[in-house]
């Protein structure tokens, strides 16, 4: 990203681009970036704040800012120019409204609250079935057959191709709610992975979020095989946490 002069940031840039205070850093930087250019925070054909200040404003390092503006950019959102007046410049334009060339506020609202609703109402039920979910399964003598399916979809799960990833993902957070022994908790995470899938279908796959998860991955089922409740809720939460703020970032 060009690092050109840029007028000092708006208390609105301040607040959007606020220190990022969890473990999933690639996953929010997305998403404050994606907030910035949705909340008309920078808008089109404006540049965004270079690369060592993104860096610098968010806490994470250039790397992350660079690997969040990459996908971005993949994904049509933003635009990058070289040359001395170059950098990373939005390219996103939110749909038009009627005559007047922009929506009516409560209109926005009418077309905004069903699908934010439905989306919250699908991550707050994951949240809460497969926190427990990894919990339970951390809490019991799991048999040996439990443990070994969950190392083999976890393998599986890590060598994925992406085209396979979202199956095999799939595949190991059903295994972890089976190892509760309780099969309505399976029943009902099935359930609501079907819902949190048909969301994810419509965001891009995204290179560093599945290196990403496949670590959380790894610490999650490390967790239940130990008999570690704690990390293993603490972990799982985290990683709901990482897709969570995609799904906002992208879809909200």
């Amino acid at each position: 990203m060009g690092d050109a002069a840029r007028l000092p940031p708006s208390l609105a840039e301040d607040v959007v681009f606020r220190p990022i205070r969890t473990g999933n850093v690639f996953e929010e930087a997305v998403e404050r970036v994606l907030h910035a250019i949705k909340l008309g925070v920078v808008t089109a054909g404006e540049r965004l704040p270079a690369e060592r200040d993104l860096a610098a404003r968010l806490g994470v390092s250039r790397l992350t800012v660079r690997q969040a503006i990459r996908v971005l950019e993949q994904a049509g959102y933003v635009e990058s120019r070289r040359g001395r007046s170059g950098g990373t410049f939005v390219t996103y334009r939110a749909s038009p409204g009627g005559g007047a060339g922009q929506r009516d506020e409560d209109e926005i609202g009418r077309l905004l609250r069903p699908r934010s609703a439905e989306l919250e109402d699908a991550l707050a039920l994951r949240a809460v079935l497969e926190v427990g979910a990894a919990e339970l399964a951390a809490a019991r003598d799991l048999p040996a057959d439990d443990r070994r399916h969950l190392r083999e979809r976890l393998e599986d799960c890590e060598h994925a191709s992406p085209t396979e990833y979202r199956q095999t993902d799939s595949r190991l957070h059903l295994a972890i709610a089976e190892a509760t022994g309780a099969a309505s908790v399976a029943a009902a995470v099935a359930d609501v992975r079907v819902r949190v899938n048909d969301l994810l279908d419509e965001i891009p796959l995204l290179g560093p979020n599945i290196e990403h998860s496949s670590q959380q991955h790894r610490v999650i089922v490390d967790a239940i095989l130990a008999g570690d409740t704690d990390c293993a809720r603490r972990a799982t939460q985290e990683h709901l946490d990482g897709t969570a703020a995609l799904l906002r970032g992208f879809l909200a």
